[in-house]
């Protein structure tokens, strides 16, 4: 089993937890919540900033004592755009489900001078990428371009069965900006329906790092460096919530020299196969 792969902890309360300490690294901090309908889900923020992420179900939030009323709208991460959140640091919030709520709770060091917000569906655009077997769905939560967090950004993709993504290849791990940001990352995967399974490779060019994940439903990969690559088996579909954060809030990345020709279409190079 690779050792960038973690299994949900069972099937209620926090099952799935990330953090700086735990992952080796800075930034990222992931955990996700699973609430029956009445639990709560609450936590002062500290130093760091967050956004929380209705992956599916709804509830009633409050912010530093705002009430948000209830927000929420899909019932499954398969059945439309999120709602989400982003929580500051130095706040406080309180969400209390009023379904089965999954609840993911992405972080990230925090600064001063952002605003507590609601992101409904329908901030940012849904966007078909790719193309082919390389075709998916990726909804942005909190992009770059919003300039709404200190350090944050957080995606959705769904990847059809069969389908890869974050393919071809890429990495952002060099603090070199601007030919390529650093940036540390979760994956946290579900699948439809949720017995179906995929892979992703984490990888650096000298193969220092070369994990094979088998990805079921529930699971989050961390990816400290290196490329990230997804795949997903016929007939099952393959959603992901990405987390991203590093000391620049800008996502630039470097695609795998021996894969760039499929973005090129220039074919293949001489003496591949």
């Amino acid at each position: 089993m690779s050792k960038l792969s973690l299994k949900p902890k069972g099937e209620h309360g926090r099952v799935q937890e990330v953090t700086p300490q735990s992952a080796g690294w800075g930034h990222v901090g992931f955990a996700l919540d699973r609430l029956a309908p009445g639990e709560k889900s609450a936590a002062e923020t500290g130093d760091r900033e967050v956004c929380l992420v209705l992956v599916s179900g709804k509830g009633r939030l409050l912010i530093d004592g705002k009430d948000y009323g209830e927000i929420g709208e899909r019932m499954s991460p398969f059945d439309g755009a999120p709602w989400a959140a982003y929580v500051p640091a130095g706040n406080r919030y309180a969400f209390s489900a009023t379904t089965a709520v999954e609840l993911a709770v992405c972080s990230a060091p925090g600064a001063a001078g952002f605003s507590a917000r609601l992101l409904p569906p329908g901030t940012h655009d849904q966007i078909t990428r790719g193309k082919g077997s390389n075709t998916r769905l990726v909804t942005n939560i909190m992009p770059e371009s919003d300039g709404a967090a200190h350090q944050l950004l957080v995606v959705e993709v769904i990847t059809p069965g069969g389908n890869t993504s974050s393919y071809p290849p890429h990495k952002h791990d060099q603090d070199d900006i601007p030919a390529e940001s650093y940036l540390e990352e979760t994956y946290y995967h579900r699948f439809n329906p949720p017995q179906g399974y995929g892979f992703q490779r984490v990888y650096t060019d000298d193969r220092s790092l070369d994990e094979v994940a088998l990805l079921e439903d529930g699971d989050v990969v961390m990816v400290p460096k290196g490329y990230h690559p997804v795949a997903t088996i016929h007939g099952y579909d393959n959603y992901y919530l990405n987390v991203m954060a590093g000391p620049k809030r800008i996502w630039k990345f470097h695609n795998e020299p021996a894969h760039e020709w499929l973005f090129t279409g220039l074919g293949a190079p001489a003496g591949s196969r």
